[in-house]
């Protein structure tokens, strides 16, 4: 068994096995995460809030629970961090915003409370960029993080403190949320898994809203996990799709389906992208590795619409409301959301009612393509990004950075709009950057995806914990 002083290095379900058969007390890990906290997040301000003493009780009481003989739950006692984004009772839920520094939660979102009942300890709260709009993540109200392998990189963003206290130990699993990324891209930057479920799979809806989100944003964003392992990534589905009446989208899909064939595609190039060498080796190796494990894996040069998909995303993302989210950005004078909106004001600026309903209409064909195609090859590998983990802020240096920072996330920002579940798995280092692969399968199929995310791990060395590196 671990020691006290290791327990930080361990998945969620090695912790969980021992704190449910008594080897190691609830208590005793969130000590250690605690400690952990203190020694690596003053680098890299992963986590921007959290309550030592409402760790450690919430620690005492899943102690309290098992020595009366009652189930603690599937994550007893393992330290979850959640995002500032989602609402955790009696903390602010304030979206890397100034203006939100004191909305304090008055419930917990269907989220929070699944990890709670699940038996987690809610660790702290993670660091996004404001409004959660970039592949970066700073803000005006909490600061920068930085990534626990390279500084220079982006950890990624919105989900980049989620991402960066996986990777550096301070818990094993991390709440996430995912718009056109949000989950993937910072397990990519960080070297870690992230798993975007289907849409209608994890419960969603914060009581401090206020009014609920426009029709895009109920459609396409979803809270997910990020973890070290794919093990992790299931049981932190597990944990999190519990029902919850205040989500009418939520939908009673079982986690786990009859056997499907282990056959998948892998596609270099989709839609015509502009793959970067490292990143197509990162997605041959992952084929090759999934070919060893008994798949049949095929490559393609197509796949379903993808480039299409990306300007009814963003229509459905910004399009709804936009004048006024510029206009909460300039008041918020947050240089990443100002760019944000305005790189895409072409796309978004005029949109009047009928386009919006012209691109749900579109939307529907595109999600029956893939569907259709899926009925056929169950699994697909593509790139997470065309290019390796991106200098951080690349995208406020230049117009030019700004483009080539949204085309190379072409697939990220396309795939939310079908409904489809998509995992990030970490692959390999090339030097001390970060790089993996995405895979996609069918709607409420993320027994295939994590499947095909066992195999490709397998061939490989899992990501462990990382030390943060100094610039």
């Amino acid at each position: 068994m671990a020691s006290a002083n290791d327990f930080w290095t361990l998945s969620a379900a090695q912790v969980a096995a021992l704190v449910r058969s008594r080897q190691a007390s609830a208590l005793e890990v969130a000590q250690a995460a605690l400690a952990r906290v203190e020694r690596v997040n003053p680098a890299l301000n992963a986590i921007v809030e959290h309550r030592p003493q409402e760790v450690l009780a919430q620690a005492r009481a899943i102690d309290a629970a098992i020595a009366r003989g009652e189930d603690p739950g599937p994550l007893a006692g393992v330290p979850v961090t959640t995002k500032v984004n989602i609402d955790q009772a009696g903390y602010p839920t304030t979206n890397g915003l100034r203006s939100q520094r004191a909305l304090v939660a008055p419930a917990n979102s269907p989220v929070a409370e699944s990890l709670l009942r699940a038996g987690a300890v809610l660790l702290g709260r993670t660091n996004t960029p404001a409004f959660s709009y970039r592949w970066f993540t700073s803000n005006q109200l909490h600061g920068v993080t930085r990534n626990p392998r390279d500084p220079a990189l982006t950890p990624g963003g919105s989900s980049g403190g989620a991402a960066a206290a996986v990777a550096s130990g301070m818990g094993p699993l991390a709440h996430g949320t995912d718009i056109a990324g949000s989950i993937r891209y910072p397990a990519y930057a960080c070297g870690v898994h992230g798993l975007r479920p289907s849409f209608g799979r994890v419960a969603s809806w914060n009581p401090s809203a206020g009014a609920d989100r426009a029709i895009g944003g109920q459609l396409m964003a979803v809270s997910g996990p990020i973890a070290r392992t794919i093990a992790d990534l299931r049981l932190g589905l597990q944990a999190m799709a519990r029902p919850d009446a205040r989500d009418p989208w939520w939908v009673p899909a079982p986690l786990e389906w009859p056997d499907a064939p282990r056959r998948a595609v892998v596609c270099l190039r989709p839609d015509g992208m502009d793959t970067r060498p490292e990143v197509c080796a990162a997605l041959l190796d992952a084929a090759a590795r999934l070919r060893d494990a008994g798949w049949t894996v095929e490559e393609v040069d197509s796949l379903p619409p993808l480039k299409d998909a990306v300007p009814l995303q963003i229509a459905l993302w910004m399009g709804d409301g936009y004048q006024g989210m510029v206009e909460a950005a300039q008041r918020e004078g947050d240089p990443g959301a100002i760019a944000a909106l305005a790189g895409q004001r072409q796309l978004v600026g005029n949109l009047q009612a009928a386009d919006l309903s012209a691109a749900l209409s579109r939307r529907l064909g595109i999600a029956r393509a893939w569907q259709l195609y899926l009925e056929q090859h169950p699994v697909v590998l593509l790139p997470v990004s065309a290019e390796l983990p991106f200098e951080n802020d690349l995208d406020l240096r230049d117009a030019a950075s700004y483009e080539r920072v949204w085309r190379s996330q072409m697939t990220m920002i396309a795939l939310p709009l079908t409904g489809l579940p998509a995992l990030t798995v970490s692959t390999a280092l090339v030097g001390r950057t970060p790089v993996g692969v995405q895979v996609v399968a069918g709607r409420f199929r993320e027994d295939l995806c994590l499947a095909a995310g066992a195999a490709i791990e397998a061939g490989g060395v899992p990501p462990a914990p990382v030390e943060p590196q100094a610039a």
